[in-house]
C-alpha cells in the first residue's frame, strides 16, 4: 500500500498522541484524543465520579455504560481539539459494534489521564532502540550478590 493511501486511511502521519492523550482510530479515521480537568468535570457533571469509572474498568465497582464509555470518548475529542457538537456526532455515527473498541478507548484516555508517562512518547508507540530495556543492571547489586 503507498504511504499516501495509508496517511488517507489512518489520518496522517501528523496524528500522533499528545502527551497525556492517545491517537485511535476512529471509524476509518485516525483521532488524537486527551481527557484533561475539563473534560474530567463535564464528564462527572453527566455521570459519575472519574474515580469510580476507573475502578469500574477493573472490576471494582460497576462497569461503564455504553452511554458513559461513547461520551467519554467524545469529551476525549474535544480535549483533542475537535469542536463539542463534531465530537459528539462523530461518536453518534459509530454503529453499536464499535461500543467494545470504544470501551477499550476510554480505558486507554482514562489510565493515560491519570499516568500520563507511563506509556512514554505517542501513547506507547516507542520508536525501536529508545526506552529499551538494556541487559545492563541500571543499580548495584547487594553485597552478597
Amino acid at each position: 500500500m503507498a504511504i499516501a493511501e495509508t496517511e488517507a486511511r489512518d489520518g496522517g502521519a501528523a496524528v500522533a498522541a499528545p502527551r497525556g492523550g492517545l491517537a485511535e482510530m476512529l471509524g476509518q479515521t485516525r483521532r488524537a484524543m486527551v481527557l484533561g480537568n475539563r473534560e474530567i468535570e463535564r464528564f462527572e457533571d453527566l455521570h459519575r465520579g472519574i474515580f469510580d469509572l476507573h475502578d469500574g474498568f477493573f472490576g471494582r465497582a460497576q462497569k461503564p455504560t455504553a452511554r458513559e464509555v461513547r461520551d467519554l470518548v467524545a469529551l476525549g475529542l474535544v480535549g483533542g481539539g475537535v469542536k463539542a457538537a463534531e465530537a459528539d456526532a462523530l461518536v453518534a455515527a459509530l454503529s453499536p459494534g464499535e461500543n467494545l473498541h470504544l470501551y477499550k478507548v476510554a480505558q486507554g484516555l482514562v489510565g493515560i489521564a491519570f499516568f500520563p508517562d507511563m506509556a512514554g512518547p505517542g501513547g506507547g508507540d516507542e520508536p525501536p532502540g529508545e526506552g529499551a530495556e538494556t541487559s545492563e543492571k541500571k543499580t548495584k547489586p547487594a553485597p552478597g550478590e
